[in-house]
């Protein structure tokens, strides 16, 4: 047992005076060990923090009061306790209902093996560092940080969940989202920008035809109201000469990663397969065209990802391996491997075979066909983001053909009425509209 220790776990995602509070009432009793909980730890529950691990660390190490400072990498206190064995441990007492409870029942029983003792104090009200970190979230984030945000999150977390906005109210939702489960909170972990959906909002033919700054435009709305990351999809980029610059405009604007397919000539969608004229593009050309857009962007964080279209266009799983390869060490940031087919099982054997020589390489996938599979599974295979592409705008035609028909055939509104979002939900859900 560690004599006249108290150890305090903390997260820290803002510093508020109920810390403070908490160190001070802890001294009282002996030297303060706080066990900062890990970014990881924070990522999976919440969102990953403002600030990192080694930022936090050194404000804490530098409060007065503070005796050490060590890693605590879930919200499970009793892991630290064991290994530590303070004499004693201190927490704000709201624990003592809700989620919480199991966290504390958990330290009372590692508390009880060695004698050591818990402290709980009256918790602070009306603050929560929580609150505190999605209000400052909700006051917006600089073009750097979100550019910097989806390498922090991968860092942290295991798998990602991205999923299409096709505009800022879309957006919105995806960014306000969660639910809780019996696994903890689930949430989506960014945008995604389809080329589809932009192309479909705007009743254009999917073919590239939209220019850039029409892209750029919807994405810089998208952000005037959000925080979270966004992979732009971008078809086979154009011409070389012109993706050097554009690559320099979604830098600037914040983009955190850029997916590149690996075809030519007139884009065609993929899900339409060998049915229309597809042409993947030569391994060194696509290669030689990754070496550019690398060599042109200002910021490493910036993510560069290859979609192989290799089962698309019937070529087989070799030829999908050896692009891999080609791609990777032409310096592209991670691999998207696409298919058309209901049967996830081509997927799954690139995956294996991938991850035997590439264990740390992001692998994407976007389940569009085989939508059967859940993400445990892809997590099993060796996915680290998941791409819901159009899922969306999907949803959103179908409800506006219905409302339509049904005004058409009724020759009023009422009969929708309880199948359409309310106008008092709209306006409470614009923030500064009521």
């Amino acid at each position: 047992m560690l004599k006249n220790t108290v150890y305090l776990g903390l997260s820290v995602e803002s510093l508020h005076h109920g810390h403070i509070n908490l160190i001070k009432e802890g001294q009282k009793y002996g030297k303060i060990l706080v066990g900062l909980i890990s970014d990881k730890a924070i990522a999976q529950n919440k969102r990953v923090p403002l600030l990192n691990y080694n930022q936090r660390k050194t404000i804490i190490e530098n409060i007065n009061g503070v005796s050490k400072v060590v890693t605590q990498i879930n919200y499970d206190y009793s892991e630290n306790i064991k290994k530590y064995k303070p004499e004693f441990m201190i927490h704000g007492d709201d624990w003592q209902k809700g989620s919480q409870i199991i966290l504390r029942k958990n330290a009372l029983k590692a508390l009880k093996k060695y004698g050591g003792k818990l402290i709980e104090v009256p918790y602070t009200k009306d603050i929560s560092s929580t609150a505190l970190a999605e209000q400052q979230f909700s006051l917006g984030i600089t073009p750097e940080v979100r550019l910097k945000s989806l390498k922090r999150n991968l860092a942290s977390k295991n798998f990602l969940r991205f999923i299409e906005a096709h505009s800022p109210i879309s957006a919105m939702i995806i960014e306000n989202l969660k639910i809780n489960t019996n696994k903890g909170t689930k949430f989506f972990d960014g945008f995604w920008s389809s080329s589809l959906t932009d192309s479909a909002r705007l009743g254009k033919p999917d073919n590239e035809v939209l220019n850039i700054s029409d892209r750029l435009h919807n994405i810089n709305q998208i952000f005037d109201v959000t925080t979270k990351p966004l992979i732009m999809d971008i078809d086979t980029g154009g011409r070389v000469e012109h993706l050097k610059i554009n690559v320099r405009s979604m830098e600037r604007l914040g983009i955190s990663a850029l997916i590149m397919e690996d075809k030519k000539g007139l884009k065609k969608n993929s899900l339409l397969g060998t049915s229309v004229k597809q042409t993947q593009e030569s391994i060194t050309n696509f290669s030689n065209k990754i070496k550019a857009v690398k060599l042109s962007q200002r910021d490493n964080d910036l993510m560069l990802i290859s979609r192989i279209e290799s089962f698309i266009l019937k070529n087989g799983i070799n030829d999908a391996l050896k692009r891999a390869k080609s791609y990777i060490n032409a310096g592209t940031d991670g691999i998207m491997i696409h298919s058309k087919e209901k049967d996830p099982s081509e997927v799954f054997e690139f995956a294996k075979k991938f991850r035997k020589n590439f264990k740390d390489v992001p692998l994407i996938c976007v389940p569009t066909s085989y939508n059967n599979v859940r993400e445990e599974e892809l997590i099993r295979k060796g996915f680290n983001i998941v791409i819901y592409a159009n899922h969306l705008f999907r949803a959103a035609y179908p409800s506006m053909e219905f409302a339509a028909k049904s005004i058409l055939k009724n020759g009023r509104s009422k009969e929708i009425d309880k199948k359409i979002i309310s106008i008092k939900k709209i306006l409470n859900l614009i923030p500064g509209t009521v």
